[in-house]
């Protein structure tokens, strides 16, 4: 593999010296795992500069290592059909990749502590690679699959199709390619990264066992391109060899990546529906108690005071539960058969929903992969008769986009959800659940501030919960929906849920929209949309 570049007397292209951490003026020896690896420059000088990697495969190395790594153990089928004789030693594969990372590890990071300025700029690049495995096993390879992978990133590709002798031409093509990649966008330690997963991605199989660390490394390498990539299905895919468990884990990664890119904030903090706190920690306010003996001290579970209690006496239902009771109730009011559970966390109102017949299809959204892969345990749905599991699909999905997945349900269910968003992110949601999805009912709750000086244990000025971005009065909840429900042609009836104070009111808010047709949707703004992608790789809008 060559890598060349273009400067002046002012910037030259040695600077590539710098970048590589390799000196123009030597030839440098590497060991890598299967052979040797060198790296020495054609030319360089102030207009051109190239650094060419040439790796020396150890057939012998290459056999012994590479012992049990059949088609059976996730290896490429060169190796189970002819240990002695294949390719590797020729083409640029996963043997290559490896040797990039090996070699160019300080640039591939970006690192360059005697010229700190030069990793950030982007210079112009051309990167040539001799004989290119592009195996399509359906997938369509050749110069097409180059193209389809680079192109996005910002390369201009030239992939031409080697012959398999060109004294006989009558015999085709190969299915090796000269590949030729040209930019003035991109840096160089992106280069390096991108050619780290795709060189592998294009030959469809690695030298190596493909283990469950093999999605940290991919998307450590995919950090900041991959995400957004269009063919990030199929490259997560070539590049886990096709173990479908890894493939899926990595999507869902990925999918929480793009999601909080498109937000502007940061993974940790829409991946946040799963607290790592203990038990007893994650109670909240809302279910906090204690039992002692047969004659106890118990905080009662919906006012938050202390009085004496009998052990053998009824539990009082938690808040939670008088929420998920309230909320079954609005359900069946509006005749729903198929919901929406959106922002449906671990799938506690799933489980639920799944206790009555009469709701035929639940869908769970959320867009913490943590959250739903919860949900899948608690709710046990590998274990469940074949009928009872169908009625459940889980996916995952920011509610501030618009989904076609949303549309054609009868209702949606907001269960403390809206109170997790910034206000201004709220327009939003309320197109793409009323505006876009506009399923026939929709009901939401969330928390009445007023009530939280009933909670003794909840200091004064203080959220119910650490990542609530907002909690409304009720003149304020009520005020947002009877705007809501005017734009976008729905009636609302508002209801309490648990004990209501004469003062302070409920300590959860209900409302109940449904559609008005005499209402006209006066709603005119540009919906806010997005590529929304499934687990499996597929893509809605």
């Amino acid at each position: 593999m060559s890598i060349s570049t273009t400067g002046s007397a002012e910037s030259p292209a040695t600077d590539l010296g710098f970048l590589l951490h390799k000196h123009p003026g030597k030839v440098q020896r590497f060991t890598t795992s299967h052979g040797e690896a060198h790296v020495f420059y054609p030319e360089a000088g102030d207009e051109v500069c190239t650094a060419a990697l040439l790796l020396d495969i150890d057939p012998i190395a290459l056999v012994r290592k590479g012992r049990g790594n059949g088609r059976g153990r996730g290896g490429s089928p060169d190796f189970a059909l002819s240990q002695y004789v294949n390719d590797r030693p020729y083409a640029a594969s996963s043997l290559l990749a490896v040797a990039l990372r090996t070699v160019f590890r300080s640039a591939m990071k970006g690192d360059c502590q005697r010229r700190p300025e030069l990793p950030g700029q982007v210079r112009p690049l051309r990167i040539e690679l001799p004989a290119v495995p592009a195996n399509g096993a359906g997938e369509g390879g050749g110069p097409a699959m180059v193209a389809r992978l680079f192109e996005p990133l910002g390369w201009r590709v030239e992939a031409t199709a080697i012959p398999l002798d060109e004294d006989f031409p009558e015999w085709g093509e190969s299915r090796y390619l000269r590949v030729v990649l040209a930019s003035d966008a991109v840096r160089l330690a992106d280069a390096l990264q991108q050619l780290y997963v795709l060189l592998p991605v294009l030959d469809g199989a690695k030298h190596y066992w493909v283990a469950p660390d093999e999605v940290d490394k991919l998307l450590a390498a995919g950090e900041g391109w991959l995400a957004a990539h269009p063919e990030r299905a199929l490259i997560a895919r070539r590049y886990l060899s096709r173990r479908w468990s890894l493939t899926r884990a990595a999507m869902e990664r990925l999918e929480l990546a793009r999601l909080a890119e498109a937000d502007d904030r940061e993974v940790e903090e829409i991946d946040n529906a799963v607290d790592d706190r203990p038990d007893d920690e994650n109670s909240g306010y809302e279910t906090a108690g204690t039992i002692e003996t047969d004659r106890t001290t118990e905080t009662d579970r919906t006012t938050g005071t202390t009085e004496a209690t009998d052990a053998h006496a009824p539990r009082q239902p938690s808040l939670a539960e008088q929420r998920r009771s309230a909320i079954l109730a609005a359900l069946r009011d509006s005749g729903a058969a198929r919901v929406a559970d959106l922002g449906c966390g671990q799938g506690e109102l799933i489980g639920e929903l799944l206790k009555d017949a009469r709701f035929t299809e639940i869908l769970g959204v959320d867009v913490s992969a943590r959250a739903l892969q919860a949900a899948n345990r608690k709710l046990r749905l590998a274990r469940l008769p074949e009928r009872q599991a169908a009625r459940v699909t889980l996916a995952q999905g920011a509610l501030t986009y618009t989904d076609a997945r949303l549309k054609g349900y009868d209702a949606a269910v907001l269960c403390e959800v809206i109170e997790h968003l910034d206000l201004p992110r709220l327009p939003a949601l309320e197109y793409a659940v009323f505006g876009a999805a506009r399923p026939r009912a929709v009901v939401v709750t969330t928390p009445n501030v007023e009530y939280n000086v009933r909670w003794e244990s909840l200091p004064a000025g203080r959220a119910r919960h650490a990542d609530h971005r907002f909690e409304w009065s009720r003149a304020e909840f009520e005020a947002w929906a009877g705007k809501v429900a005017a734009a976008y042609g729905y009636a609302v009836e508002l209801r309490p849920v648990g004990p209501e104070d004469p003062e302070v009111g409920p300590p959860t808010q209900l409302a109940l929209f449904r559609t008005d047709t005499s209402t006209p949707v006066t709603d005119t703004r540009t919906p806010v949309s997005d590529t929304t992608t499934t687990p499996e790789g597929g893509e809605t809008r």
